[in-house]
């Protein structure tokens, strides 16, 4: 069993920067692709980005390329994703997740989930 926590969500203006990180316990990440996904109330869950366990392989979805960076510490269980040039359709609960399987956008793909963290963009 994995429990994720997210965490570094908040408010920011237009144009600004968050750091996103996602803490592991119970048992490592080294072994898990790990994911960042996204939702609005009423939509469905959105990929955002993933990274491979184990060379660091990235994937992003392409409202997101160039901005956003995946990144990964297996020392610390920890996984981030850096948030440049923020938009305000970057707004969303932001979820990240562990998978079996590499660069999959689907969230039927991933087995442990944490509980989310806000991230508002104000224009």
């Amino acid at each position: 069993q994995v429990q994720l926590v997210e965490s570094g969500g908040g408010l920011v203006q237009a144009g600004g920067s968050l750091r996103l990180s996602c803490a592991a316990s119970g048992r490592t990440l080294s072994s898990y692709d790990m994911g960042w996904f996204r939702q609005n109330a009423g939509k469905e869950r959105e990929f955002v980005a993933a990274i491979s366990w184990n060379i660091g392989r990235t994937r992003y979805a392409d409202s997101v390329k160039g901005r956003f960076t995946i990144s990964r510490d297996n020392a610390k269980n920890t996984v981030y994703l850096q948030m440049n040039t923020l938009k305000p359709e970057d707004t969303a609960v932001y979820y990240c997740a562990a998978s079996t399987g590499w660069g999959r956008v689907d969230p039927a793909g991933y087995v442990y989930w944490g509980q989310g963290t806000q991230v508002t963009v104000s224009s």
